[in-house]
């Protein structure tokens, strides 16, 4: 999909996606190598959004799997739709089971999820595996034949393999540590929150019309923020929500009262509120 690292990172901020030149080589080394990339960094930097610009960059497919606690193998891989087969079963009373057997369970019947219908695509598909880490642990063991050998097995079909790979991206915000296994087979990614300088730039374009003095007052109060021992510290995407919040006010500064005011938008816990209230100091920001 891409021709360079240089390529990356123009194709990526064509679609509004501004990406620093670590992750712009680790996506063009993923693209080169045929590797799943696993991604890991706190929520809200922008894991889920790179799959997204990539598919969108690449006139790709976007196939997501959302990773929960239960998630299972008929949610992520394939079911067989039952209620048919048994109205399959029903009309044909006079058939022996093998005779019924190898009826329904052909593909009439099969219901592909996420990760077979990534695997079976002939078009170019980016598959996003988002969450990782909130998915119970058995369910790395059905990713694993589908990392390594970009293949799936069914019972009843036999064994399925890609004939064009998908890009495949894989998400986690490390609530709980993956397998070695799982992460074998991928590159690695870590996105943290970014330098203020790309921040501000992240800003400017996701934000248009702010003026350019308070978007970088917006980035250097979450800074500090950020510096602060807080149960959730602001993501890049609350910053923007911020500075759009700031804008629709028709702010064009910052002061202790606005400020004050508005920290809901980017803090999502009243304990966090009142320490930001208390201890950020404006004019040492």
């Amino acid at each position: 999909m891409f021709t360079s690292v240089d390529d990356v990172c123009a194709r990526l901020a064509e679609t509004g996606y501004l990406a620093s030149p670590s992750v712009a080589t680790t996506v063009f080394l993923a693209d080169r190598l045929g590797k799943p990339l696993l991604v890991e960094g706190p929520a809200g930097v922008g894991k889920t959004e790179l799959a997204k610009a990539v598919a969108q960059v690449a006139g790709a497919r976007l196939v997501r799997l959302q990773c929960y606690e239960g998630v299972d193998e008929s949610r992520a891989l394939y079911e067989w739709n039952h209620a048919k087969q048994l109205l399959r079963i029903s009309a044909g009373r006079d058939e022996t089971w093998d005779e019924a057997r190898t009826d329904i369970f052909g593909e009439e019947f099969l219901l592909p999820r996420p990760l077979l219908t990534a695997i079976r695509g002939d078009e170019p598909t980016v598959l996003l595996i988002d969450e990782t880490d909130k998915a119970d642990v058995e369910v790395e063991g059905l990713l694993l034949e589908v990392l390594s050998d970009f293949q799936i097995t069914v019972p009843e079909l036999g064994t399925i393999t890609a004939t064009r790979r998908p890009f495949v991206v894989l998400t986690s915000n490390a609530s709980r540590e993956l397998s070695e296994a799982l992460r074998r087979r991928c590159l690695f990614l870590h996105i943290g929150f970014p330098e203020q300088e790309l921040e501000r730039r992240i800003v400017r374009l996701k934000v248009p019309g702010i003026d350019a003095a308070l978007a970088e007052s917006v980035v250097r109060v979450v800074g500090a923020l950020r510096a602060m021992d807080l149960r959730k510290v602001p993501s890049v995407a609350e910053t923007i929500d911020w500075a759009r919040t700031l804008l629709a006010l028709g702010a064009d500064a910052l002061d202790a009262d606005l400020v004050h005011d508005t920290l809901g938008v980017i803090l999502k816990h009243q304990d966090d509120v009142l320490k930001a209230a208390a201890k950020l100091d404006l004019d040492a920001v």
